[in-house]
Parts: structure tokens; C-alpha cells; sequence
């Protein structure tokens, strides 16, 4: 059976031909987007859902997905997309990151002119038959520092046009490096320093937790006088009440905005203001980059539903159609693995080294290797993926390495991940069977051979008599139902682990009661997702 794409906003008939020309069927809704009730009622119906921004994927219409296992977005924001529900649905989530890079960017540099010269002021006055020539006092641009907050796609493309308009440029972006700042003529700066050099600011980053109101009076308050704020990334980025006041004060001299907190927007505290520009939301507005994206992402949905290919997967690294079948459960094992010794390290990492021995070694073990560090990471960073993982090790300064070698052992193939922090080394290995489930098999340099389930129990505990009956006891009494239970010990009366498979979490006043017992040094509760 042909798989099936929901195309809810505006795409063009090339793109959509596109669609059919790979043998997926296609529905054409493009008004669908706007009506929540009417998209959650019939989305179970679609392995594939086309948008652009009008449709809002939420928690409760991917509940209601029961089918879907990719979106597709035409541009790069996807914070009309809930992305960790679709992830734990196992749904990919896909942009185009570069179909509008270069209008946006086009853009902030068009308003950082238009607020640098006032033209669109210069403008209505002159046709209105006034020659106001004195009143509209502009800037040079050369010369100037442009603090761009945000150096990624788009970023970096303004950091480049800005160069070549002889302008000094300063960046702030916890995942610039060093080197990638060097060969791009910026200067990597912390955001305080930025918000003191610059004469202007352009923003280039998503909405998100950390970026909410990264400009918030306190941040305003620290910029050089008669700065200008240029906005072409995401409204909510900024505070405009804020930035209205300092406008009105004089403390910044103009502002350029094509997103706002709430869009449409009909009213905001900047509209009105002087040496104030406002476009609505036409950042990736052009004919090119329009049919771009449409084109790209019809592309993208159609080789990953026809031959499993991803390609600009926000929530996962990208797989040729060739390896996905095979990576697939490794991949689900990389995760686990990693998210084991995320749930019980309590300290900070300085070293990661990743085994791939036997057949693992052929594989792609960047997607692997991506899979790893999103699972180590997620029990302390949430929204964490496989692509932003890696750059967030790399700008930790954790050293990570990676080993490939022939088969060693029994098992064709598995995956061993070894951390190290200031305080001991912790090291996990698995592989997975012919079921296609991830399994433990060794733990701490102990061998032992455990299923992975959603809810698991993890002690460490000296070898003494009564140990198995004790934790049995415990968890009986609590009502705590075991599914597996697997031992290990490295030698008589040394060290020995359990790890427990329960139907359900495990209590803390459950945990504290096997923490009690003298033997118990460590017990862990672990979550997975496994399903």
C-alpha cells in the first residue's frame, strides 16, 4: 500500500507532483491547517504531514496520529511543532533549513538599512509632498560593530554579507567554536560583551526556554546607547515592551522587526514609534525561497516513506535508505545505552569513548555515535537530540572518542560506552538480537545478559548471602512487580550489580528502603523508552 501524505497549507503543484511522482499519494488540503478539529479528526489517516506555518502540530494532534511517521515543515522554524511529542511517538520531524537562509538573512540586512537611514519614514514623508531633508539624520554601516546573536544558517550568512559591507562583527552563540568563528572573521563573545560593543543587533536563533525574551529589560539596559535591534527570527525573542521604553527614552536609537510576540500581529508597543520598522513576517518571503522549501521538503518526506532516507531531521542524524533498516535498532540501543549512564552519573563528564566492535564498527556510527549522546544527555538537558547533542559535548570541552574493531567475541556485533568523570569511570555495553531489542550485556566490566524495559531498577551492592531475597522481599512488599531480574558479581564477596525490569516506577520511599541495607551502595531508578 502506498504511503500516504496530508498536505495542510500552501505548497505548489510542483511540489506536490513530486509526491506522486516517488508513488505517494497525496491529499491536497491546504486551508486544513487552520482547522484544528477537522486535521485531528482525520490525521490517523497519514504517514506523512506536509505544513508550513499555519498548521500547528501539537501534543494532541500527534496523540491523534496514530499512523504518521514523519512532518514535514517548508522552512526552517518549527516552533509551531511539538517536537519532543513527536519524538517520543517516534515521529520524524523535518525541515529546510537552507531553502530560505539566504532571504531571511536578505532581509535583516535590508531592515538593518532601513532603520540605519530611515527610509520607510524618509519615504512617506517625501511622497506626502514634504522635503524633510535635515530631519531624517541617518548612520554609516561601515565601520560599525553588529552584534548577531545566533550564528547558525542564517547567522552565518549576515555575519558574511556584514563583512563585505566592511562592518565588525561579534557573535554570540554557545555552539560557535573557536575555530568555526575564526574561519567565519567573527568574534566569539559572551552575550554581555556583545550587548556592550555593539551599534547594531540582528537575532538569529529559535524560540525557545533559554532564548524567551533573551532581550528582556535587564539585557536592554546593557546595550551601548543609540544601539539598533534588528529582529527577522522569531517574535517572543524580544521583549517589546521593553524595547519600547528604551526606544522612547532614546537609549536605542531604532529598531527593525518582521516577528512579533503574537502574529498577525494587529497591535504591538512598537508600532507607532519613531525610527521603528515593521514587516509582516516577510523573512522568508521571496518566489525562490518559497518554491525552495516546498520543493526540498516534498523531496525529504518522499525518500524517507519510500526508501527510509532522512534528510534535515530535526530529532534525528541523517541515514541513507540503504542503512535505515539496519540501523534502526541499534540506534534504539545507542540511545538506551546512553541514557543508562545519564540516569546514574551525578557528576560532570570530562571523557566519553564509544566501542563499535564487529559489525557495529561498519555501520554509521555517526547517527550512532549521535544516538549515545542524546541519550547521555537527556536526563539533564530534556529537549536534547541527536543533532544538537554532539555540539553540545564539543562546547562542554568533553572529550569524546571513538573505537572500531573487528569482532572479539560471541556476539557479531555491540556497542560498549565507557565515561569518565572527576570522581570514577562508568562504562555499559550492548548489542541487540535477532527480536530487534536492545539487550544489556555487561555492566560495569560485569557480564549479565537483560532485557531493557521502560521501567528498570539499577543496585550496586557488595556480594553477600540474602542479597536476591532482600530485594525481592522489598519490592514485593511495595507491590512492585519484577518482569526480569539479572545478576552479576566481578568475584566472591567483591562487587555485584542487579538490574530489575519492573512494570511501573519504583517509589523513592521504596528506593530508600533498599539504600538501607549496608550492602546496597547504589539504587537507581531508570526510565527508557523502549516501545
Amino acid at each position: 500500500m502506498a504511503p500516504r501524505v496530508l498536505v495542510s497549507d500552501e505548497l505548489s503543484e510542483t511540489a506536490v507532483q513530486i509526491f506522486r511522482n516517488h508513488g505517494v499519494e497525496v491529499d491536497f488540503q491546504p486551508k486544513l491547517g487552520k482547522d484544528k478539529e477537522k486535521l485531528a479528526e482525520i490525521i490517523g489517516n497519514y504517514d506523512g504531514l506536509a505544513i508550513r506555518s499555519a498548521t500547528k502540530v501539537t501534543e494532541k494532534l500527534i496523540a491523534a496520529a496514530t499512523n504518521l511517521k514523519v512532518v514535514g515543515r517548508a522552512g526552517i522554524g518549527v516552533d509551531n511543532v511539538d517536537i519532543p511529542a513527536a519524538s517520543r511517538r517516534g515521529i520524524i520531524v523535518m525541515n529546510t533549513p537552507f531553502g530560505n537562509s539566504i532571504t531571511t538573512a536578505e532581509h535583516a540586512i535590508a531592515l538593518m538599512f532601513a532603520v540605519a537611514r530611515q527610509l520607510p519614514a524618509a519615504d512617506n514623508s517625501t511622497q506626502s509632498g514634504k522635503w524633510e531633508k535635515s530631519k531624517f539624520m541617518g548612520v554609516e554601516i561601515t565601520g560599525k560593530v553588529l552584534g548577531v546573536i545566533g550564528a547558525g544558517n542564517i547567522g552565518s550568512i549576515v555575519c558574511a554579507r556584514a563583512i563585505g559591507l566592511k562592518m565588525h562583527v561579534v557573535a554570540y552563540d554557545p555552539f560557535l567554536s573557536k575555530e568555526r568563528a575564526e574561519e567565519m572573521g567573527v568574534v566569539k563573545v559572551e552575550l554581555d560583551e556583545l550587548l556592550a560593543q555593539a551599534d547594531f543587533i540582528t537575532l538569529h536563533v529559535p524560540l525557545t526556554d533559554k532564548t524567551r525574551n533573551i532581550l528582556n529589560a535587564e539585557a536592554i539596559a546593557k546595550t551601548k546607547p543609540g544601539v539598533r535591534i534588528i529582529n527577522c527570527a522569531r517574535g517572543g525573542l524580544v521583549d517589546e515592551r521593553a524595547l519600547a521604553e528604551a526606544l522612547k527614552s532614546g537609549h536605542v536609537a531604532g529598531a527593525g522587526f518582521d516577528v512579533f510576540e503574537v502574529e498577525p500581529a494587529t497591535e504591538s508597543p512598537l508600532f507607532g514609534l519613531p525610527n521603528v520598522v515593521c514587516t509582516p513576517h516577510l523573512g522568508a518571503s521571496t518566489t525562490e525561497a518559497q518554491e525552495n522549501v516546498a520543493l526540498q521538503v516534498a523531496e525529504q518526506m518522499s525518500e524517507y516513506l519510500v526508501k527510509g532516507a532522512v534528510t534535515n531531521a530535526i530529532n534525528m542524524p541523517s541515514i541513507t535508505a540503504e542503512e535505515a533498516p539496519i540501523l534502526k535498532p541499534f540506534i534504539r540501543l545507542a540511545d538506551v545505552l546512553g541514557a543508562f549512564v545519564g540516569q546514574v552519573t551525578e557528576s560532570a563528564i570530562k571523557e566519553i569513548e564509544i566501542l563499535y566492535d564487529g559489525s557495529t564498527a561498519a555501520m554509521n556510527t555517526k547517527a550512532l555515535t549521535s544516538a549515545v549522546l542524546a541519550g547521555l544527555i537527556r536526563p539533564q538537558v530534556a529537549d536534547v537530540n541527536m543533532v544538537s547533542a554532539p555540539i553540545m559535548v564539543k562546547e562542554k570541552g568533553i572529550i569524546l572518542s571513538e573505537v572500531k574493531r573487528d569482532k572479539t567475541g560471541v556476539f557479531d556485533g555491540y556497542i560498549k560506552l565507557t565515561v569518565t568523570t572527576a570522581n570514577q569511570t562508568r562504562s555499559v555495553a550492548g548489542t541487540v538480537f535477532s527480536d530487534g531489542k536492545p539487550r544489556f550485556i555487561q555492566i560495569k566490566g560485569i557480564n549479565l545478559d537483560a532485557d531493557v524495559g521502560n521501567h528498570m531498577v539499577y543496585i550496586t551492592n557488595t556480594d553477600v548471602p540474602g542479597m536476591i531475597g532482600f530485594i525481592g522481599t522489598t519490592l514485593g512488599d511495595a507491590g512492585v512487580n519484577i518482569a526480569n531480574f539479572q545478576l552479576g558479581r566481578e568475584k566472591q564477596a567483591g562487587d555485584a550489580i542487579a538490574l530489575l525490569y519492573v512494570d511501573g516506577p519504583v517509589s523513592e520511599t521504596v528506593l530508600d528502603r533498599l539504600r538501607a541495607n549496608p550492602a546496597v551502595r547504589q539504587a537507581k531508578p531508570l526510565v527508557f523508552n523502549v516501545d
